[in-house]
């Protein structure tokens, strides 16, 4: 599998910080495709292929999920909940990339089988720097679980 044939899926409900996470890729030279979605329900019908997504192939799976805790209709964490409890993106991995320090998202987040939880920085600079090392390992240096 190629770099441009893994696809990043990024669950974010901020404009700005979906702009600012998709300049932290292109400055840091990613040319992967990236599915945004923008809301829990939407991104759950996204992965498995339901709702307005029922036509996309269930069979391609991200290579990585970045996952805001705050998102409308269903909350990032009952999201993460539903990708563990699923056998066919029980092995997925997550990435909590959210605004939020508080212990107990992170407890949670871990809990429920995150792989990891990342603060957003606040100055474009250190968040560019973040998102890029996420992108490097997730996509470049980890070896994802078969099939």
């Amino acid at each position: 599998m190629s770099q441009h044939d893994k696809v990043v899926l990024l669950i974010e409900d901020n404009a700005d910080d979906e702009k600012l996470t998709l300049r932290a890729f292109k400055k840091q030279h990613m040319s992967n495709r990236v599915v945004v979605l923008r809301d829990g329900a939407e991104a759950l019908d996204w992965l498995f292929s339901r709702g307005t997504h029922s036509h996309r192939d269930p069979a391609l799976r991200p290579q990585v999920v970045m996952l805001d805790l705050g998102l409308p209709k269903i909350s990032g964490l009952d999201v993460l909940r539903a990708i563990r409890a699923d056998p066919r993106t029980q092995l997925l991995p997550v990435v909590i990339l959210t605004s939020s320090n508080e212990d107990r998202d992170r407890i949670e987040g871990y809990e429920l089988g995150a792989n990891s939880y990342v603060c957003k920085p606040v100055e474009f600079g250190r968040f560019t720097e973040a998102v890029g090392k996420l992108g490097l390992y997730w996509l470049l240096v980890n070896e994802a679980p078969p099939g």
